[in-house]
């Protein structure tokens, strides 16, 4: 039999690309939708951030989070809900008081960055195991938070998606492991593409795939117009995919994806055409060492 490939799907993210593409969803009943159309055309796993249904800016609100939970579980109990916990580590200095956060900066405690994950129990939860320079702005994750944060998710019995930008980062998650904070089998996520990570290439993607640690199962994506050559690339190389309107906004080049259910029916054209097959929420449960 072929292997089976899991397919996320990531809705919206938190970056200001609502007026580039009309098909970004913003409210939790846009955001609901989406998930289940995507989950109609492939998708086992979505990844979710929330927006102010308002302003359609990046928001932290608990009650946007639980009701766009409430809606997807209502319509589809099967499908796995893997919610962010990035949202809470950006800063950006004050140019002549750098201790200062200036505006736009988010830095704030694990208590309040896992706060709608210990409330929504979800299957999954992306878990950042790093800081970098992130665009114009640091992303902080220091390695007492993510403890903390790390702790949280086992008590609350969700699996951490550990978001690896560089390979750095994965020694650090390593680390983690290695005492006990996260459970076997280790879920990675190689996040490609983004300024100033690693870039989305193929040997990239395989230098950090073979840093991974032993026994742990890994998915990948490229940002922008390199998301569906590391749908292939990362078939090939036996992990499983991830797509959707939070890393890319186009179809083909010049061609905006018109939904989130579009860009997952082309990766799993592409993941059929390399022999592959796409696995269903419960295999995806499997797959994962999920309860």
């Amino acid at each position: 039999m072929s292997r089976k490939v899991v397919v996320t799907c990531a809705l919206t993210g938190s970056f200001e690309t609502v007026d580039r593409n009309p098909a970004v969803p913003v409210t939790p009943e846009q955001i609901a939708r989406s998930a289940l159309e995507a989950a109609s055309a492939g998708a086992a796993v979505v990844h979710i951030h929330v927006r102010d249904p308002k302003t359609g800016k990046p928001s932290m609100a608990p009650e946007l989070y639980a009701e766009t939970v409430e809606r997807i579980r209502a319509a589809d109990a099967a499908l796995l809900l893997n919610l962010t916990s990035g949202p809470g580590g950006r800063f950006i200095p004050t140019l002549h008081e750098p201790q200062k956060p200036a505006p736009g900066s988010t830095l704030t405690t694990p208590e309040i960055r896992m706060r709608h994950i210990e409330q929504l129990k979800p299957q999954l939860c992306s878990l950042d195991v790093g800081s970098m320079n992130f665009g114009p702005h640091v992303f902080i994750n220091t390695p007492t938070h993510l403890v903390d944060m790390a702790r949280r998710a086992k008590a609350a019995g969700v699996k951490p998606e550990l978001e690896a930008f560089d390979m750095g980062h994965i020694e650090l998650a390593k680390k983690l492991i290695w005492d006990g904070l996260i459970d076997a089998p280790p879920l990675f996520q190689l996040c490609l593409g983004i300024s100033y990570g690693a870039p989305a290439t193929p040997e990239a993607m395989l230098a950090m795939r073979n840093n991974l640690p032993a026994g742990a199962v890994w998915s990948a994506f490229g940002i922008s117009r390199l998301q569906f050559p590391m749908v292939a690339q990362t078939v090939l190389l036996g992990g499983h995919v991830r797509v959707g309107l939070e890393d890319n906004l186009y179809l083909d080049a010049g061609t905006l994806a018109p939904s989130n259910a579009a860009l997952v029916e082309k990766a799993v054209k592409i993941i059929e055409l390399l022999g592959a097959n796409v696995a269903s929420p419960a295999e995806a449960r499997t797959l994962f060492g999920l309860n």
